[in-house]
């Protein structure tokens, strides 16, 4: 039997990377412009949909560089218009929790920035608040309708900003109030966590978990930097360390004989001896440039090498994905098997920023059972 998509669906999954203002509904922006008053770059729902996806599409075209982060983050603009307001960012929050647990994640963590949400008065933490409340209903709603998902918060503060101390604060007041990390998001280059020493510091010494945007935009110094110097215990993305390792030339070679002949630096050997969790959105990758296609796409050659790598969906609206979409293109674009997706969801599932007894418990009560249940070949 084959993997196919609606058994992909069925399996459990753990969502480790997921922009909470990159997951919006079209239908609801479309309503939330119209109350507002807000002019929308295309018109309906479906049209909307498509207008995220082209316009934050691939960034290369022909092998030249086309587009940018900085352009890509431009299409936020639209979506963070329709989250100022506790409604607001109460709905977005609420379904974007029914729409993951219809996908069948078992659990997530939802980042966003609360400093994008106060243009209309709210406070920051008024904006924390509002989201923490719709993500609860949203999990209550699926479980009566007999879905099972956990949802933590991971506050995010913006790189290019300077409200960095003022983050880190809300984030520690709010930790147990569903807030389970911090993380540091927008323009990699030129803005390394190098920068914001003292909230890193803080965080640190709080004993409070850090995910740093790190290996997207900007490459091996970005990584060390987000590790090193910045206490981050995952990478947002960290597919540039694959910079820092030497690939054979074979042409025609399987993915086995290429991670034999593989040669690790420093750095690379480093995250893999220490498992730092990759969080690899292979979709997102391909639209940036890591990658020319998911078949290309790294995370198969890193998880045959025996890196920590997880999947993960980064901004469903403007990649026009899911979490089922993403593991469904591994299996019949890159050749994963069942075994390959059990194995990248207990890598995120033991790497979630939870207490590790109920890391656990998820992984013995969710997550072993669904596949030892499921009949599709390996």
């Amino acid at each position: 039997m084959s993997i196919d998509e609606e058994s992909v669906r069925a399996l459990p999954k753990v969502l480790l990377h997921d922009h909470l203002d990159g997951g919006l509904r079209p239908q609801t922006i479309t309503e939330i412009a119209a109350e507002s008053g807000l002019e929308l770059p295309a018109q309906g729902a479906e049209a909307l949909g498509a207008w995220f996806v082209s316009a934050a599409g691939s960034w290369f075209t022909d092998g030249v560089e086309t587009g940018s982060l900085e352009t890509y983050l431009e299409t936020f603009s639209v979506t963070t218009a329709v989250m100022q307001t506790e409604e607001q960012l109460y709905r977005v929050a609420k379904e974007s929790v029914l729409d993951l647990a219809a996908d069948g994640v078992v659990y997530a963590e939802q980042r966003y920035a609360p400093e994008q949400h106060t243009a209309k008065g709210l406070s920051l933490q008024a904006v924390v608040d509002a989201v923490q409340a719709g993500l609860t209903d949203g999990v209550h709603e699926a479980e009566a309708a007999g879905r099972f998902i956990r949802v933590g918060q991971l506050v995010t503060a913006m790189r290019q900003n300077d409200l960095w101390d003022e983050i880190a604060d809300l984030a520690l007041a709010n930790r147990d109030n569903g807030v389970v990390g911090f993380d540091l998001a927008g323009p990699e280059n030129g803005f390394p966590p190098d920068r914001i020493p003292a909230a890193l510091a803080k965080l640190r010494e709080a004993h409070f978990p850090v995910t740093l945007h790190a290996g997207e935009a900007a490459g091996l110094d970005s990584i060390a930097a987000a590790l090193h110097r910045g206490g981050a215990l995952r990478l947002g993305h960290g597919v540039r360390i694959m910079d820092d390792i030497e690939v054979p030339d074979l042409p025609g070679a399987n993915v086995d004989e290429l991670a034999a002949g593989a040669r690790l630096g420093r750095l690379a050997h480093w995250v893999r001896d220490n498992q730092v969790p990759l969080e690899l959105c292979p979709t997102s990758n391909t639209q940036t440039g890591a990658a020319t296609s998911i078949a290309a796409h790294p995370i198969t050659l890193l998880r045959h090498l025996g890196f920590a790598v997880t999947v993960n969906t980064d901004n469903r609206l403007q990649s026009g994905t899911s979490m089922t979409r993403e593991m469904h293109q591994l299996v019949t674009e890159a050749g994963w098997t069942l075994d390959d997706l059990r194995d990248v969801t207990l890598d995120a599932a033991w790497n979630t920023f939870i207490h590790f007894d109920e890391r656990g418990d998820l992984v013995e009560q969710v997550i072993l059972p669904a596949y030892e249940g499921s009949d599709t070949d390996t």
